[in-house]
């Protein structure tokens, strides 16, 4: 066990710990909630409709990075390597998701607001920057500065995004079937062709950016694109 209590040799900062990375799960729980929140208090249509804001990939990374950043204040709270392996192994889905989110709707928001936003929805710059923004960036923190390097290889991150991608795509339909609207009007501009092109090239998008931050991760720690052939994702030992 105690190869477990500290820190990878490879992961820049202690985690779990009481300091640090306590407060970065605090931090990024507290933007969370508010986010929730604001879904809550602000009435709008979606609060009534079949799959609730679920129907909308923006809350379901936030769902699944709420629950990365929950398991990862525990494991602060209980110094549990345990809960430190499963906050790491979530993160390899929802931190790829969250910036497959962010790159998704800013660029596709710089083109056309109204292609990922109906016409209803108001948000202001604090709660934009909130859904489609904090998460992916309090991940990716997460990830370069309070975890051990990951170990996904090409083809397993394809699957876990095609997995990801396709699987959004039926409840996106199942929730059509129910609603007669579709919860971001681009997939009503496109045919069910042209959907199924979205989603393969989101679920591409998603994979490289598991790729892209395997990289940065090994810039940013100081080794390069290569790491421990045999660490886990929730490897910890003394430095």
């Amino acid at each position: 066990m105690d190869r477990l209590i500290g820190k990878h040799p490879l992961q820049r900062l202690h985690s779990p710990s009481r300091g640090v990375s306590a407060f970065v799960h605090s931090l990024g729980l507290l933007s969370f909630s508010l986010s929730f929140k604001y879904l809550v208090d602000w009435p709008n249509p979606v609060n009534d409709s079949y799959g609730w804001h679920m129907q909308y990939l923006t809350i379901i990374g936030l769902s699944l990075a709420t629950a990365t950043f929950i398991v990862g204040l525990l494991a602060d709270a209980f110094q549990s390597p345990r809960l430190f392996l499963i906050k790491n192994n979530l993160a390899v889905a929802s931190a790829p998701l969250e910036v497959l989110i962010s790159l998704l709707y800013w660029s596709i928001r710089s083109i056309d607001k109204n292609l990922v936003m109906p016409e209803w929805v108001k948000l202001d710059l604090r709660a934009d920057l909130g859904f489609h923004a904090v998460p992916a960036i309090m991940l990716v923190v997460d990830l370069l500065l309070l975890s051990p390097p990951w170990t996904i290889s090409a083809l397993p991150s394809i699957g876990v995004s095609g997995v990801l991608a396709f699987s959004y795509w039926l409840w996106v339909e199942q929730c059509y079937k129910h609603n007669g609207w579709y919860p971001y009007p681009l997939f009503e501009a496109l045919s069910q062709p042209w959907r199924l092109v979205l989603f393969t090239f989101s679920a591409l998008v998603m994979a490289l950016s598991t790729a892209t931050l395997k990289w940065l991760y090994g810039r940013v720690n100081g080794f390069g694109t290569s790491s421990d052939p045999h660490a886990k994702p929730g490897d910890v030992k003394k430095a």
